[in-house]
């Protein structure tokens, strides 16, 4: 990753802390973590294209995914699952 491009997702990061609540694309991700065993949130969406990185990174500083393993054979793709958090998150929403 460039490091301007790491700059630029650390102070993404930091503004989605402070945000009122998740995105419709944080959740749309989040909620597919229900439906896998251990709560596995998944790399691609339902159309094939790889989950942005942004979103990743900022649902695990919000605390609502954990890293979960590394991926031997792509390190730089993270392997997360929904925390209790994020469980929490997604029943909130869904009431």
């Amino acid at each position: 990753m460039v490091a301007g491009a790491r700059e630029q997702l650390a102070e993404s990061d930091s503004h989605s802390r402070h945000a009122p609540g998740p995105s419709a694309t944080q959740l749309v991700w989040l909620r597919r973590g229900l439906e896998q065993p251990g709560g596995k949130l998944p790399l691609f969406d339902e159309w094939g294209q790889r989950i942005a990185e942004q979103t990743v990174r900022s649902c695990i500083a919000r605390g609502w995914a954990e890293p979960w393993f590394a991926n031997p054979l792509k390190p730089d793709w993270l392997v997360c699952k929904l925390t209790p958090a994020g469980r929490a998150l997604i029943a909130r929403d869904r009431h």
